[in-house]
């Protein structure tokens, strides 16, 4: 089981904080640093303000030595696939080769908004070419061109560069779509992830992925299986308790679709969802000035599945 950080920074964080969970985060041993792309906060005032996704990310590699990198997830809609095909090559060759991409179709309608980013009506269709255009640029041997023509994109006779360090770059997809999210997980995925879902839910997304990779003659084991869920957890239930209220999450809404309560609680909680197929988790943590709750997580919860 590979354990991740995943952090929110639009809510409110500068690039320090974030730089000092992710060296905490590879010092305790965890497999990942993962942030979100967003552009505004969901509550509250998000200050100081938002950092780039990608900028943050060069320069967290440059702090760090061997913690993968990634966003949870880039939005298509922010960017060209060619500017983001760049700019993920290029952290990954700062990095020395220790990043993944996740991307999505976007949803935030007021981010785009207050951003002047335009949000199109039909955003599965740019999505779609987005990944043919980024995977497009990537494999295109050294010396050669690259040319895409689409409804959403075109390029024409790109020299394709510059090139990933990883050959390939893992790319992961994730929701709940019930037809076009398995069909893209599948054809160009190295992980399948779902966010923020009962267990119920999470195993229909997850059957649904093998089947279409079934029927698309590709092996269901050969893509990762991962969930990313919000953590409060205690060494005791009164301070998973404390640590729910500081994010302002409902211990019993975090038991159904979070990790809550004490490291067995937790562990106990984890170990169910292997029983879906799933070995990556995501520990969404919200408290970002809170590092000793890193520290119990990599203490009580990680060793259990070492």
């Amino acid at each position: 089981m590979d354990f991740r950080i995943f952090i929110e920074p639009q809510q409110g964080a500068t690039y320090q904080t974030q730089l000092t969970v992710a060296q905490k985060a590879e010092a305790l041993g965890f497999d990942a640093f993962f942030r979100s792309d967003h552009f505004l906060a969901m509550s509250g005032d998000g200050l100081p303000g938002p950092t780039d996704s990608w900028v943050t990310l060069g320069a967290i590699g440059r702090e760090t030595s061997s913690i993968r990198l990634g966003t949870l997830v880039t939005s298509a809609t922010f960017r060209h696939p060619a500017l983001t095909a760049i700019q993920v090559a290029q952290v990954d060759e700062m990095s020395g080769g220790r990043v993944e991409l996740g991307l999505g179709a976007g949803w935030f309608q007021r981010e785009h908004e207050a951003y002047g980013i335009p949000f199109p009506a039909r955003r599965f269709g740019p999505f779609e070419e987005q990944l043919a255009v980024i995977t497009g640029l990537w494999s295109t041997p050294a010396g050669e061109t690259f040319s895409f023509s689409g409804e959403h994109y075109t390029v024409v006779e790109s020299p394709a560069l510059p090139k990933p360090v990883q050959t390939p770059v893992p790319l992961i997809i994730g929701g709940s779509g019930a037809k076009r999210t398995p069909e893209l997980a599948v054809k160009y995925a190295a992980e399948y992830n779902t966010n923020f879902t009962g267990d119920a839910a999470l195993k229909t997304n997850v059957d649904r992925v093998r089947s279409t990779a079934e029927a698309a003659g590709r092996d269901p084991q050969s893509l990762v299986y991962s969930v990313a869920r919000t953590i409060a957890l205690g060494a005791t239930e009164a301070e998973a308790t404390r640590r729910a209220a500081t994010i302002e999450r409902d211990p019993h809404q975090l038991t159904a679709d979070g990790f809550y309560g004490t490291p067995q609680q937790v562990v106990d909680r984890i170990g169910a969802l292997t029983e879906f197929g799933i070995s990556r988790v995501y520990f969404q943590v919200l408290d970002l000035s809170d590092l000793d709750h890193l520290e119990l997580i990599a203490r009580e919860v990680m060793p259990h599945f070492a």
